[in-house]
C-alpha cells in the first residue's frame, strides 16, 4: 500500500523538479543546491561549534556540504533523476518508510550565516520537504565567521545571541539592530532566557503571521516574513496575533505592503535633494486626465503649541507663509498637542475626517503615528519632518543644515582671534556630524589654524561657561528655528573683553518655502510620478531650494558679510560644495581626496569628525535622558542602541 503511494509521490516530485529546474535556468539562476565548500573558498572562519540535534526549518536548508551528486536535486531538493534509477529506488524506500513509520534519524548538516548545508541525508531532506515537513531533525555544526562591521556579519552575531536565549532558527534578520527591536516588542531583553511557554507562543503566533504573509507575497524571495513582522509590530501589539481573524490579519499586512516592499530593499530610502520643477497651473483637461486637484486642504499636526516651542513656531510661520502665497489654492488647519501616541492618532484621524488632502506632522517622534494613520487612508498624502525613515506610505522632509553651517563656520574662523572656536552640538543624530564638519571646514577656509572645541547640549554640563573659562571667545550654539532677529543669539556669537555677547549669524529654516514646493508639486501632478518606485522618499532640500538660509547680524564687518554672501551664492548655484575638498579625519584617514563630493546618504550618515575638531561623538549611554527618545528615532547608530520594552509575550 505505502509502496505504490511512495512511487506516485516520486513521480509527482520528479515533475515538480523538472519544472523548477527549467524555471531557474530560464531566469539565469543555478538550478542545483548551493555548495558550502565553494561558498567558503577564500573566506576565513573563526570556529566550528557543535549544536547537537536541533529541529531546523526545512525551508532554510539551501545546499550541500560538498559538490558530489548535486545534479540529482534541484535547488529546492526536488529529484531530477529518472524513476528507474538507483537514486529513485532509494528515494521511494525512504518515502515508504516515512509514510509507514516516519523518518526519525537526524540528518547531518552545517549551518553558515543562518542557512543549512547537508552533509548526510540529502534524500531524507528531499522526501520530507516534498511531503511538507516544516522542520527536520538535524545534527548541526555551526561555522562561525570572523567578526567584522559588515552589516550581514553584525546581524549574524546578533542572531547567535538571539538563538542562545530563544533556541529559534526561524528568525533571520539581514539588518543589524533588528533582533533588539523584536525583543523590545516582545518585552524581552538580550541575554534573557526564554521560557518554554514563550517559545511556543511566539512560534504559534509567528507561523500564523507567516501564513498570512506568504499568501500575499507570492513567494517573493526578497520579502522576508520576519522583516514584515517587525514593521507590523510598529503599529500593532504582538498580542493582536492571538485576536485578529485571518481576514483581519491579512488586511493589516496588505495595508503595509508598500512599506514592506521598501524595507526589503538594500537602499530603502530615496533622497531627493531638489524639488521637482513645476510649471504653472495645469489646464482643465490635464487635471481631469491625471486626477490632479485644483485646490488642496492642508493640515498641520504638532506635538506642542507655537507659544511654548520655537521649533513649532518655525513650522507655524511656514504655515502662515503658505497661506499668504497660495491663498487661492489651499485651505489650512492646524492641530496642536499631539504629545502622546494616542493623542497623535486622534488628531491625525480628525484631520482626515475634516477633509485633509495633505497632512504634515512636524517632529520625528510623530512618525509612527503618522504611518499608522497613513496606511488606513492611502488617498491622503502624509509627510513627517524627519530623516532617513524607510516608510513608503509617508514621505519625510528636512533641510541640509550643513550648508548654512559652512558659512557660519567661515564667519567664526575669521572672528576667532585666538584660533579657538566653541561648538555646542545638539545630539548624535543623522546629519548632525555633517553640520559639525561643515562648520569646521568653513572655519578652516578663513583660518587654517582654527581649532573647534566640540561640546554637546545633550550631555550634562554648563558648556558655554566651560568654553569661556578655556578662553574661547567665539561659540556656535543652537540653530535658529525662525527667520527672526531675536534668534540670532542662538547661532554663532562672540564675546568681547567685557563679556558682552555679539551676535554674528545663524542658520535659519524657511519651512514656508518647503511647504510651498510640496503643495505646488501636488497641484502640478508631479507628486505621483514615481509611484512605481517602491522606495521611501525623503526630501532633503538645501539653499538652492530656498528652504535654508543664513541670517547675518548687522554688526559683522562688511568684508565678512560680502564673503558670506559669496559663499551663499556659490552653494545656491551649485558651484560650491563644502565637502568637495581634501578632508582628513581625527584618526588621520583621508575621507576625501578632493576629486568628488559625498552622496546625500553618505552625508546623512557621517560618523567621523574632521582633524581640526577637539571632541567626540557621544555614545548613547553618555547622553541625558531627555535626548534619548530623539536619538533612538534618528540616531547615527540606531541599530546599536538598546531598545526599550514595548510589549510582552
Amino acid at each position: 500500500m505505502y509502496r505504490q503511494e511512495a512511487k506516485e509521490e516520486y513521480l509527482q516530485a520528479l515533475r515538480q523538479g523538472h519544472r523548477e529546474c527549467r524555471a531557474l535556468l530560464a531566469s539565469g539562476k543555478n538550478p542545483y543546491p548551493a555548495v558550502l565548500d565553494k561558498l567558503l573558498e577564500g573566506r576565513v572562519t573563526d570556529s566550528v561549534q557543535e549544536l547537537g540535534v536541533v529541529e531546523i526549518p526545512a525551508d532554510q536548508i539551501v545546499g550541500v556540504k560538498t559538490a558530489g551528486r548535486i545534479t540529482a536535486f534541484t535547488a529546492g531538493f526536488l529529484p531530477l533523476l529518472s524513476e528507474d534509477s538507483e537514486f529513485a529506488y532509494k528515494w521511494i524506500d525512504l518515502c515508504e518508510a516515512h509514510l509507514s513509520e516516519g523518518i526519525r534519524d537526524p540528518i547531518v548538516c552545517y549551518e553558515y550565516l543562518g542557512k543549512f548545508y547537508v552533509q548526510e541525508g540529502n534524500k531524507r531532506v528531499s522526501v520530507l520537504r516534498h511531503l511538507g515537513a516544516p522542520r527536520i531533525p538535524a545534527q548541526v555544526k555551526r561555522i562561525v565567521p570572523v567578526y567584522s562591521e559588515e552589516p550581514q556579519i553584525r546581524a549574524y552575531f546578533e542572531f547567535m545571541d538571539f538563538y542562545r536565549d530563544s533556541g529559534l532558527y526561524q528568525i533571520q534578520f539581514r539588518r543589524p539592530g533588528d533582533y533588539g527591536i523584536l525583543l523590545s516588542h516582545l518585552g524581552k531583553e538580550n541575554n534573557e532566557k526564554w521560557e518554554e511557554r514563550e517559545v511556543r507562543t511566539f512560534c504559534a503566533y509567528y507561523q500564523y503571521f507567516r501564513d498570512a504573509f506568504d499568501s500575499l507575497s507570492r513567494a517573493d524571495p526578497e520579502l522576508l516574513p520576519e522583516e514584515a513582522l517587525l514593521l507590523w509590530l510598529q503599529l500593532h501589539p504582538f498580542q493582536d496575533l492571538g485576536k485578529l481573524s485571518d481576514k483581519e490579519l491579512k488586511k493589516t499586512i496588505s495595508d503595509l505592503w508598500e512599506d514592506i516592499q521598501a524595507q526589503s530593499l538594500p537602499e530603502p530610502v530615496e533622497v531627493h535633494t531638489k524639488p521637482v520643477q513645476t510649471q504653472g497651473r495645469p489646464n482643465v483637461l490635464t487635471r481631469i486626465m491625471t486626477g490632479t486637484p485644483d485646490r488642496v486642504n492642508v493640515a498641520y499636526v504638532h506635538p506642542l503649541d507655537p507659544a511654548v516651542s520655537p521649533w513649532i513656531k518655525g513650522h507655524d510661520l511656514g504655515r502662515q507663509y503658505l497661506e499668504q502665497v497660495m491663498a487661492d489654492r489651499v485651505t489650512v488647519r492646524s492641530y496642536f498637542h499631539a504629545d502622546t501616541p494616542e493623542q497623535a492618532e486622534l488628531l491625525l484621524e480628525q484631520a482626515v475626517a475634516d477633509g485633509a488632502d495633505v497632512v504634515f506632522t512636524t517632529t520625528p517622534q510623530l512618525s509612527k503615528a503618522t504611518l499608522k494613520i497613513a496606511v488606513k487612508h492611502p488617498k491622503v498624502r502624509f509627510l513627517n519632518c524627519a530623516m532617513d525613515t524607510p516608510y513608503a506610505s509617508i514621505r519625510t522632509y528636512y533641510s541640509r543644515m550643513y550648508e548654512a553651517k559652512f558659512i557660519t563656520g567661515a564667519i567664526a574662523g575669521a572672528m576667532a582671534n585666538n584660533d579657538r572656536i566653541g561648538y555646542i552640538g545638539s545630539a548624535p543624530i543623522l546629519g548632525e556630524s555633517a553640520s559639525i564638519n561643515a562648520f569646521a571646514l568653513g572655519a578652516q577656509l578663513t583660518n587654517p589654524r582654527a581649532k573647534i572645541l566640540l561640546r554637546w547640549s545633550c550631555q550634562a554640563g554648563a558648556h558655554q561657561e566651560d568654553l569661556l573659562r578655556q578662553g574661547v571667545q567665539v561659540i556656535s550654539y543652537r540653530d535658529a528655528p525662525t527667520q527672526t532677529a531675536a534668534y540670532l543669539n542662538y547661532g554663532t556669537y562672540a564675546f568681547d573683553e567685557q563679556g558682552n555677547m555679539q551676535a554674528m549669524g545663524t542658520p535659519v529654516w524657511l519651512w514656508g518655502k518647503l511647504y510651498e514646493n510640496v503643495i505646488r508639486s501636488i497641484l502640478a501632478g508631479t507628486w505621483d510620478k514615481d509611484r512605481d518606485n517602491p522606495r521611501a522618499v525623503n526630501y532633503w532640500w538645501g539653499m538652492d531650494s530656498g528652504v535654508i538660509d543664513v541670517e547675518l547680524a548687522k554688526s559683522i564687518p562688511d568684508g565678512l558679510r560680502a564673503l558670506a554672501q559669496m559663499l551663499r551664492h556659490g552653494i545656491q548655484s551649485g558651484v560650491l560644495d563644502p565637502f568637495r575638498r581634501r578632508i582628513v579625519a581625527q584618526d588621520g584617514t583621508v575621507k576625501n581626496d578632493g576629486s568628488k563630493g559625498f552622496t546625500p546618504d553618505a552625508l546623512l550618515h557621517i560618523d567621523w569628525l574632521c582633524e581640526n575638531i577637539d571632541g567626540k561623538i557621544p555614545e548613547f549611554e553618555e547622553i541625558e535622558p531627555f535626548a534619548r527618545p530623539m536619538v533612538r528615532e534618528l540616531g547615527l547608530h540606531r541599530d546599536k542602541i538598546p531598545m526599550e520594552k514595548e510589549g510582552t509575550l
